[in-house]
């Protein structure tokens, strides 16, 4: 593709994403590209790599712009404050030739000259509008970050870089390293995960014998240690509670050795279905999956009989923008409303699995207090036959734990990981 295509190609996709608000980005995306199976690899990278740009930088775009701008006006306005082209290089691939965008209109026109000798950022800006945020978030991360929040959001809006997670069923770190280099790919231990790899960059690496092999499996850092933090051991019985499609299910399996029990339970039929091919292709073999339903007999069945339950909660996700910055957009505090019981209705039903001297282990990829120690605390009052295990006593490596205090709290600009929080609860009585 030619620049002024893919700049068409751009406004295009961002055109779509904007339509469709209540969509995740990247599955827009997929279905965009998916119909447009002419536009190479390469092209796909830059044009994706454009509009997650602009996504990024949204809500300081729109400040400069003012209400409702299209498409193209945000494309523009990317390209004068963020990538410093200057008003003719706009007015050229805007120019309305083959497979170019058409030229601009007059609003459009206006906008570039507007913003034409700017930068993004600008000191009348709002401080939600600067640090990207939603209006109704900014006082409740202040209160979480202080000094350091313009820092922490600086960090969420850099694009994260590819982790895996080395499958110990099917070899080591160094094997996994020297498969991913005979690729093309350079890998370094990541710092605080022993199973991790880390490439910078995105990276096609599902396409490579090292992931079809299931030697490595994409997942990020912060997630890896949420399974570090449930301690599973070789035949243990251990529930994955909220397992979707089995992220960490496979962390869990790889741990234990392939030895003793896990049950990857959730609500949903075609996330547990979606875990079957990744539990083969990982040659996991002690898994087995289990559909949640109203009026369930089988919570009653193996109450109190698991060494480890794992919640990794649904939640905001507000620890995880740095791959889905447009999720900031969506997020309302209607949301955050709505999830806090949800989470507590889960944590409720889920703890009733675990046997005396077990442990609950509750995680999120929030870095919001309700959803995070609030809810533990809660929890706490609610069932006094737990008790928190305190950090120090908790992470099983033997290299120091990422922070102090009772949880692990990782976040983007301290661990270089996507924002996560864990707590281990232990039955006491």
């Amino acid at each position: 593709m030619t620049p002024a295509a893919r700049i068409a190609a751009a406004v295009d996709l961002l055109e779509v994403i904007e339509g469709a608000p209540k969509r995740p980005a990247d599955a827009v995306a997929n279905d965009f590209f998916r119909s447009r199976r002419y536009i190479g690899s390469g092209d796909r990278r830059a044009v994706s790599d454009r509009v997650w740009t602009i996504l990024r930088g949204r809500r300081r775009i729109g400040w400069w712009l003012g209400n409702a701008p299209s498409s193209a006006r945000l494309l523009v306005a990317a390209s004068l404050l963020l990538e410093g082209w200057t008003k003719s290089g706009v007015q050229q691939a805007f120019s309305g030739g083959q497979f170019a965008a058409p030229p601009l209109d007059r609003a459009e026109a206006g906008a570039l000259t507007r913003i034409e000798g700017h930068t993004i950022d600008h000191p009348t800006m709002p401080d939600a509008v600067r640090l990207e945020i939603p209006d109704w978030l900014l006082p409740r991360l202040t209160a979480r970050f202080g000094a350091s929040l313009p820092a922490e959001m600086a960090a969420l809006s850099l694009p994260a870089a590819l982790d895996m997670r080395v499958n110990l069923l099917k070899g080591d770190r160094d094997q996994a390293k020297a498969a991913l280099a005979a690729e093309g790919w350079e890998a370094d231990a990541t710092r605080f995960s022993p199973w991790g790899l880390r490439i910078d960059g995105r990276r096609p690496v599902t396409s490579g014998p090292a992931f079809q092999s299931g030697l490595v499996e994409i997942q990020d850092e912060g997630s890896q240690l949420v399974a570090v933090m449930v301690g599973a051991a070789p035949g243990m019985r251990v529930a994955d509670w909220c397992a979707g499609a089995g992220g960490k299910t496979l962390a869990l399996a790889s741990a234990m050795e392939n030895r003793g029990q896990i049950v990857a339970c959730d609500v949903s039929a075609p996330r547990l279905d979606g875990a079957v091919r990744r539990l083969r292709r990982a040659g996991v073999h002690n898994v087995e999956r289990h559909l949640v339903e109203t009026g369930d007999k089988w919570l009653k069945r193996r109450a109190g009989t698991f060494d480890r339950v794992l919640v990794d909660a649904p939640c905001t996700g507000t620890g995880t923008w740095r791959r889905n910055p447009d999720a900031r957009l969506r997020l309302k505090e209607t949301d955050l409303a709505e999830l806090l019981p949800k989470q507590a209705g889960i944590l409720d039903t889920a703890q009733s699995l675990v046997r005396k001297g077990g442990c609950l282990v509750y995680a999120t990829c929030s870095l919001l207090e309700e959803e995070n120690e609030a809810q533990v605390t809660s929890f706490l009052l609610r069932h006094p036959d737990f008790a928190v295990v305190p950090l120090d006593r908790s992470w099983p490596l033997e290299q120091p734990p990422p922070n102090s205090g009772a949880f692990l709290s990782l976040t983007p600009a301290r661990h270089g990981t996507d924002g996560f929080f864990t707590a281990v609860l232990e039955r006491t009585a």
